[in-house]
């Protein structure tokens, strides 16, 4: 099983959010809220496809990276879930040394506040992602659905209206 960096997010955001979506029940088509997301990161630093690339492997996919300076960059809409992010980068540098690329770090961005942040992966949060890892595949590979949360945050989710069915 591949860990995406969207379970990733999704393990900190939500865990019922994760194992739906990991389940390949997903809603993100529909959101307007991740449309948004990927128009900003396709419009945003339009002139970096001449320097950089976006790379995907081992079931993840970054933004932007550059070989030559070792850099990941990943652009988000907002900083409101900024630890997510933190930790979504902190595995994509983590998943680049497990492929042998070492002295690897990452900038977060985010244009539309004209903020951003280096992260770096320390041997702490390298055995906090180990945990992790094994926590997410528990979780997947359960039968059944954690259960539904109830936080403002479910409000802009793009699986408010199934998780909140009265269906369901």
């Amino acid at each position: 099983m591949h860990i995406t960096g969207t379970l990733i997010s999704y393990y900190f955001y939500c865990k019922r959010r994760m194992w739906l979506h990991a389940n390949d029940i997903r809603f993100e088509d529909t959101s307007d809220h991740v449309a948004m997301g990927v128009l900003i990161e396709e419009s945003s630093y339009q002139q970096r496809s001449s320097k950089y690339e976006q790379v995907a492997i081992d079931g993840i996919k970054v933004d932007f990276y550059s070989a030559k300076d070792n850099i990941i960059h990943e652009i988000k809409k907002s900083s409101k879930f900024h630890e997510t992010h933190i930790w979504q980068l902190k595995y994509y540098i983590y998943v680049f040394e497990k492929n042998g690329i070492y002295g690897v770090s990452g900038v977060l961005e985010y244009p539309k506040e004209r903020k951003t942040e280096e992260v770096f992966l320390s041997e702490p949060d390298r055995n906090f992602l180990i945990k992790l890892l094994d926590d997410i595949k528990l979780l997947v590979e359960d039968d059944k659905c954690p259960d539904l949360i109830v936080s403002p945050k479910c409000k802009n989710c793009s699986y408010n209206d199934f998780c909140y069915s009265s269906d369901v």
